[in-house]
């Protein structure tokens, strides 16, 4: 990996500048915290140096004055929406990340059950936090919301919502996903707060877009491509422009709510502290840039693999056409396309000549592994068994799993299971391999290798199963497939 971000300046920067927000504002903050705490991938490969955690070891920096409340909406809870990253209900990654949060020694302060509306479900979800001596709060629903000002900023608006009591000056406000509600706790904190004579303010941290770059820098775009299911847009702020005549950049949502919000600030204290969008931001990210071409590469190829994997989306009923148009678009503009990578290209080119689906993998070297399907074995298993014994200088001729071995477990999946695919996944033929290093110290070896693997790019010319995806991911490979069925 070629790195592009400093990610040691990120979180000396990155903190100083959270606690400076909460020195101007006196006794406490409110900030909003987007995307993710915890594995944060996406912005680990567009910006390579980045660790997935950084932002959670930024906030241990400031864990003294820190607590953590976590957001879930009842209309999520109703609904049961799950996490794509992770495959769990949003109701149970608030027990997840509360858990996350405090074997870190953080505090984690209550949740906020948003959108209530007298959702029995939501109640059952209330009920069992309680139970667990958790704090709960309901934040209800407002008719007209946002744009109602003169009822949200009142005793029927805000003031009807629970009261979420907290103890330290930086309140964090996170969630298991978007439309949560986390800026509308805030908000009705500070009007209750402002209520009891509490000095309050509200801050926004949001990685993406990063506002100090250019609108169509390659960074930008590939956050476009990876919310094109949200339809974000990424605009120069004009706000911001018109207040001080300087160029930045933010999203649709925060530019087209801000006059909303600008009510509702004077609404709760007389005056808006912030002139734009781009003000109530605290993200540093842009400041830590330090090879711009390193990251607009891996942002280029970012946007690629968003390409792929919603063209997946697209053959599962998972996504729209609008959003494949989108992310073509996107690659118009940062003038990239499916042969700038180069694992396609080969896996394809394999494909071609076998006529059987085909996968390759480049590795950190640069090396490119190719396989393909065969009777025993389906490309994604063949692929991992290549490239380990690649990586441990083991002859390809070698047959790390006995075919004596492979014929029981194919027996196992057809008979006892009633699998129609013969073909062994790739987490069995990991276990294989991890049972036969006991006795065979090429498959010891090879294990070993599996470490290796992390960051490198895959491509497959058929639609993987969910277990080889899963697999992968645990890997730390990034992978993207042709949207074609076996």
């Amino acid at each position: 990996m070629k790195i592009g971000f400093d990610n040691n300046k990120y979180l000396k920067i990155q903190s100083e500048h959270i606690k400076e927000r909460i020195a101007k504002f006196g006794d406490k903050l409110y900030l909003e915290f987007g995307g993710k705490l915890f594995d944060d991938f996406h912005a680990s490969r567009v910006l390579p140096g980045f660790e997935p955690d950084s932002k959670l070891k930024m906030l241990m920096q400031l864990k003294e004055y820190a607590e953590i409340v976590i957001v879930i909406s009842a209309v999520d809870i109703e609904k049961n929406k799950v996490r794509g990253d992770i495959g769990i209900t949003y109701d149970k990654d608030v027990l997840r990340l509360r858990e996350a949060f405090m074997e870190r020694g953080l505090m984690v302060g209550s949740v906020v059950i948003t959108h209530y509306n007298g959702q029995e479900s939501a109640q059952l979800f209330r009920r069992r936090l309680e139970n667990l001596n958790i704090k709960a709060y309901y934040h209800y629903m407002i008719e007209g919301y946002p744009t109602n000002v003169q009822l949200i900023c009142s005793d029927e608006g805000f003031g009807k919502n629970d009261y979420v009591k907290t103890e330290k000056p930086l309140v964090v406000i996170t969630a298991p996903g978007p439309g949560s509600g986390k800026m509308a706790v805030c908000l009705s904190q500070l009007y209750q707060e402002n209520q009891r004579g509490v000095k309050a303010g509200y801050a926004k941290f949001e990685t993406f877009p990063i506002w100090n770059i250019p609108l169509k820098h390659p960074v930008n775009l590939a956050y476009e491509a990876a919310t094109a299911d949200l339809n974000d847009v990424n605009m120069i702020d004009p706000f911001h422009l018109d207040a001080y005549g300087i160029t930045t950049v933010n999203y649709n949502r925060d530019i087209e709510i801000f006059p909303v919000l600008n009510a509702i600030f004077e609404g709760i204290y007389g005056e808006n502290p912030y002139k734009s969008p781009t003000d109530m931001g605290v993200n540093m990210a842009g400041n830590c840039i330090v090879n711009d071409a390193n990251c607009c590469e891996a942002s280029r190829q970012e946007i690629v693999r968003r390409y792929f994997t919603t063209l997946t989306a697209l053959a599962d009923g998972k996504a729209k056409d609008s959003e494949v148009n989108k992310i073509q678009l996107l690659m118009r503009q940062a003038k990239v396309s499916v042969e700038d990578r180069k694992v396609t290209v080969v896996a394809r080119k394999r494909f071609e000549r076998s006529q059987l689906p085909s996968a390759a993998i480049e590795l950190d070297d640069g090396t490119i592994i190719t396989s393909e399907t065969s009777e025993l074995l389906g490309p994604s298993a063949a692929l991992i068994l290549n490239a380990v014994k690649h990586l441990a200088g083991i002859d390809h001729s070698v047959k790390l799993i006995p075919s004596e071995m492979i014929s029981p477990i194919q027996n196992l999946k057809m008979e006892y299971l009633h699998s129609r695919n013969p073909r062994l996944h790739t987490d069995e033929v990991l276990v294989a391999i991890s049972m036969l290093s006991l006795t065979s110290q090429n498959c010891k070896m090879a294990l070993e290798q599996l470490p290796k693997l992390k960051g490198c790019q895959v491509h497959s010319t058929v639609i993987l199963s969910e277990v080889d995806h899963k697999i992968f991911k645990k890997l730390g490979v990034d992978l993207t497939c042709d949207a074609v069925r076996k």
